[in-house]
């Protein structure tokens, strides 16, 4: 495994939702705070941001080019040769609401959360989003949800609620639908919760642990495999990239944090890297257009 290291100066309040973008040879990342979406240049270097009209949260790289991304107000395509932000599904949340986390699976559904922006004081919910662009509620009761990440053969569905510190499995049916979950693991009686995750290529879960200064990798059966330390505590989320997917980027956030620790993690917010020794899993490209809800 290669050292980490800080590659984009971000700055996120709540650094969150990396995705990598095979044709664009970039990684985006939001500020979900902030209103921004972030790129890095794998090859270069180069890193630039977008300034955007509302909170977003969660993107996947679209067949006819751009970003689908989820928003505070709905489903949005997102031209990143001009910024151009469209407003394609409409939906109202709660007030106080925003959405979360999220990923496409194996078979192109998109899924993602919502939550109340007041920690997860109200239950938010899980969200599918199918290929034929319809968009359906799937989970309630949610307060925090984190993960949504899928195995390699795409029967399974790795969700946690960082609110109980928990993370489980659900079967995934072909239709989209889940059964009954099985606890895959928890966190409780550490520091830390379960934040995002990237499942790699062998089908184990490197979940990003909030509050704990580190990344898990877990194995199919929920046991530790590797930790890797952070020099932050607030490790927020990561997806692999790079031309073979070797590369795991990993997204941090300054949000609540005081001023003291503020000064004592002056690299809190900005997005890291490392070679973990394992490729991603490759996730495919969101093949439809955005219907209605």
């Amino acid at each position: 495994m290669s050292e980490i290291r800080c590659v984009a100066r971000s700055g996120d309040e709540l650094g969150e939702g990396p995705v990598w973008v095979a044709a664009e040879g970039r990684l985006y990342w939001f500020d979900i705070q902030g209103r921004r979406l972030h790129w890095l240049d794998h090859a270069s270097g180069a890193a630039g941001e977008f300034t955007l009209p509302v909170r977003a949260s969660v993107a996947a790289p679209m067949r006819r080019g751009g970003l689908i991304l989820v928003t505070e107000v709905g489903l949005a395509a997102f031209d990143t040769a001009t910024g151009r932000f469209e407003l394609r599904q409409p939906m109202t949340f709660e007030p106080g609401f925003r959405t979360n986390d999220g990923k496409i699976d194996v078979a192109g559904r998109l899924w993602w959360s919502t939550m109340d922006d007041d920690g997860g004081e109200r239950p938010g919910a899980l969200y599918r989003t199918d290929p034929d662009g319809r968009t359906h509620k799937v989970l309630e009761g949610l307060h925090i949800a984190n993960t949504v990440s899928c195995c390699p053969g795409g029967a399974t569905l790795y969700l946690a609620d960082s609110s109980l510190r928990m993370m489980w499995a659900f079967p995934i049916g072909a239709d989209g639908s889940l059964g009954a979950r099985r606890e895959f693991f928890d966190t409780r009686g550490s520091d830390g919760a379960p934040d995002g995750s990237a499942v790699d290529a062998e089908g184990y879960v490197w979940n990003a642990q909030w509050g704990a200064w580190r990344i898990v990798r877990y194995a199919p059966d929920g046991s530790i495999d590797r930790i890797v330390e952070f020099p932050v505590a607030q490790v927020s989320s990561c997806a692999f990239g790079g031309p073979d997917l070797t590369t795991l980027y990993v997204t941090t956030a300054q949000e609540h944090m005081s001023g003291g620790a503020r000064a004592s993690q002056p690299l809190a917010g900005n997005l890291f890297a490392f070679e973990p020794g394992v490729a991603g899993l490759a996730l495919p490209l969101f093949e439809g257009e955005l219907g209605t809800a």
